[in-house]
């Protein structure tokens, strides 16, 4: 083991009070169950309300945090500067031509946050509609929601979160004043126009979840607002959009491998919601407009990894829904969008995405790129009645590019590339695709950069990264932070394991329920190609992950410490039986389709007893770790990460360092601003030099 990491004394030591409960005539201990707060949710909008023994632990943490770092101080503020001087501070998205204006975003020099601003069509004077800045007035957090345009551009719909509890008030901006209404909207979810004076919105309930959906009338009392929908199954979350033709608001509810939409004329915003397919087990779907048709990405009738149908939309049933787009095994359909004359989707196949389109009754066309391993996405305009579409792309060794694709001439237009101040030639780094053979002989890919003065023979450190669930698929996108590490030498590395869905459905499928050991098996294969491969050497990888991806690294490092130099946990879902077995959590019920449902499946509840982190730690060797957590997350709530490092310190064998550090002020993405957020990238990096041996400069 090659670390600096220097045993401390004063190590936190939580006290032990054994909270037993019985499952299926199996009993369980918690001792650590104290650190979940009875009034969680108030203190989750007030960190302030948590109780003073709970609140004295973190703080305690956090200062044992600060000394195991603190000879770390000035390189972290040597990669703070080195990524803020990457960004370019004074700098502007391509505007957007909707209706009689062109909007954008730009940033400020110093500014942490957006500015939202307009000119006419086709140039002139800028108007500034929000300037995020001066309202998050030097708040320790400030998030912007949403920010919706009137469909007749003379208003504002604006939310805003001051806690990190993605708890957000909206407000509306005049926007020939400038000024903001004299009342706001608590806790909406989702928002979306009717007309120039109909707002429908979601709301979340006591348990952070948006569980209804209101018709208000700008400028009328909000304890006035007709409720439209609610959503009395916890498991489904519901939310509101427009389409693009701006003639439906449509109301959807789902949960992750479900959904039931439903809509609502513009020209009649009175009328009952319309329902499209009622929900059943396994059929997701989603829904753009077309003319007199619905256009609807599906998985119905067995069609693992989507297809596109089209039904008339005045009898939208799936009785009526004919294959535009038919399903084809390993391709995954991953959206659709519609214009007027044209209809655009997004593939992967082979964990690489594409761009398709075709005219009406035409034929299919895609749009090709080169590089072994890029990122992609699709910018459609809000117009309905355009041949325009954008979209960016981006690669490890290439910075995000803006183009603008005409979809009858086919022409190619470069509107914008990202800019790094401080320099960035492409030709400097190395990016490869290779393919790790998992536990069952499945193909696991792995995208890696490194500079192409680092040795590939052994000696290299690694920060490999995982996330692998919920079907989310890792993009091959570049980063300016990560460069930093690579500049020292890093090979940084992704794992597209299972749990997401770069080789399609299957890819996701293949990791739920009692085949979620494949995700931490095929990362465990990931980490074994790049030391296969010279890329790096055992005790040579730092393996990172958030959320689910803490979940990732945990799992991993309890099966196999022995293979790494060190782990990042952020904001880890690591208490996965005890939170999968409380139903009063945000989003528990919500994720029985994933896990299992531990309470009335023994099944389930052995299956996730097996790999959940808190419940698996062992006495044995764990490598060095850096675990962080926020007071106000509604995600991944505090104690989950708190009492896992409390639990390890407790019964690991070694004298590695284990580190908490819990964000007071904030929630599950960590501080707010663009500036601020590199704090937490710098805190990483710096564990992960210390980590791996290299000199902390």
């Amino acid at each position: 083991m090659t670390h600096q990491f220097k045993k401390l004394g004063g190590e936190p030591i939580a006290k032990k009070i054994p909270v037993k409960s019985e499952w299926h005539g199996i009993e369980i201990s918690d001792d650590y169950q104290w650190l979940r707060a009875e009034n969680w949710q108030e203190a989750m909008r007030d960190p302030q309300k948590l109780p003073d023994p709970i609140k004295a632990y973190l703080e305690a943490e956090n200062e044992y945090y600060e000394k195991a770092m603190e000879d770390t101080a000035k390189l972290q503020k040597k990669l703070i500067v080195e990524m803020r001087g990457r960004i370019k501070e004074e700098d502007m998205s391509v505007p957007v031509k909707d209706g009689d204006y062109a909007y954008s975003w730009k940033y400020i020099e110093g500014g942490e946050h957006p500015i939202r601003v307009r000119t006419p069509r086709d140039g002139g004077d800028e108007e500034i509609l929000l300037d995020v800045n001066k309202e998050a007035d030097d708040r320790d957090y400030f998030e912007l929601g949403l920010a919706e345009t009137s469909p007749d551009h003379k208003m504002l719909a604006w939310s805003r979160d001051i806690s990190g509890a993605e708890y957000f008030a909206l407000v509306f901006r005049d926007l020939s004043t400038g000024s903001d209404s004299d009342y706001q909207i608590e806790d909406v979810g989702s928002a979306a126009w009717g007309d120039p004076q109909t707002l429908f919105y979601s709301r979340v309930d006591e348990n952070h979840r948006p569980s209804k959906v209101f018709r208000h009338r700008v400028g009328s009392d909000p304890k006035e607002d007709e409720l439209v929908y609610h959503e009395t199954d916890p498991r489904f979350f519901c939310g509101v959009g427009r389409s693009r033709s701006g003639r439906y608001v449509f109301i959807g509810a789902g949960m992750n491998d479900q959904d039931e939409i439903r809509f609502i004329p513009t020209d009649d915003l009175s009328a009952e919601p319309t329902l499209i397919a009622p929900r059943q087990e396994g059929l997701e779907y989603n829904v753009e407009h077309q003319d007199d048709r619905f256009l609807i990405l599906t998985n119905a009738n067995q069609s693992v990894d989507f297809k596109i149908v089209e039904t008339p939309v005045t009898a939208p049933g799936m009785e009526n829904w004919k294959d535009l787009i038919p399903h084809k095994a390993g391709r995954m359909v991953l959206s659709v969008e519609a214009y007027r004359d044209w209809v655009i989707w997004m593939e992967r196949e082979n964990a690489l995405p594409r761009i398709c389109f075709m005219r009406n009754g035409g034929p299919i066309q895609d749009i090709a790129f080169e590089e072994e391993a890029y990122s992609l996405g699709a910018a459609t305009s809000p117009e309905y009645e355009t041949e325009l579409m954008r979209f960016t792309y981006s690669s490890p060794t290439t910075p995000s590019r803006v183009y603008e694709y005409n979809l009858e001439t086919h022409e190619r237009e470069l509107l914008k590339e990202q800019e790094v101040p401080s320099g960035h030639d492409s030709a400097n780094y190395v990016t490869r695709r290779l393919h790790a053979i998992s536990h069952d002989g499945a193909e696991v890919p792995v995208t890696v950069l490194h500079h192409f003065a680092t040795p590939i023979d052994g000696t290299a450190p690694c920060l490999l990264y995982g996330y692998g669930s919920y079907g989310h698929s890792m993009p091959a996108a570049f980063s300016t932070n990560r460069l930093s590490l690579v500049d020292r030498g890093f090979v940084y590395a992704i794992a597209h394991i299972r749990g997401g869905q770069e080789k399609g459905r299957s890819w996701y499928e293949e990791a739920k329920f009692a085949k979620k050991l494949n995700t931490f098996r095929d990362f465990i294969a990931a980490a074994e190609k790049l030391i296969e491969d010279a890329y790096t050497a055992k005790q040579r990888i730092v393996i990172q992950g958030g959320s689910a991806g803490g979940l990732l690294v945990g799992a991993t490092v309890n099966m196999r410490p022995d293979l790494f130099a060190g782990v990042i946990a952020d904001v880890p879902f690591v208490d996965v039986l005890n939170t999968i077995l409380d139903d009063s959590l945000p989003l528990t019920p919500g994720e029985w389709s994933q896990w299992g449902n531990p309470i009335e499946s023994i099944e389930a509840f052995h299956d996730i007893a097996g790999y959940s982190p808190y419940d698996n730690v062992d006495a044995k060797d764990y490598p060095p770790m850096l675990v962080t957590a926020g007071v106000s997350d509604p995600r991944v709530t505090y104690w989950e990460p708190a009492k896992w490092v409390a639990k390890l310190r407790a019964v690991k064998t070694d004298d590695n360092i284990l580190m908490l550090r819990t964000n007071m002020s904030s929630g599950h993405f960590g501080k707010s601003g663009r500036f601020a957020a590199l704090e937490d990238a710098a805190r990483s990096q710096a564990f992960a030099i210390k980590a791996t041996g290299l000199k902390l400069a």
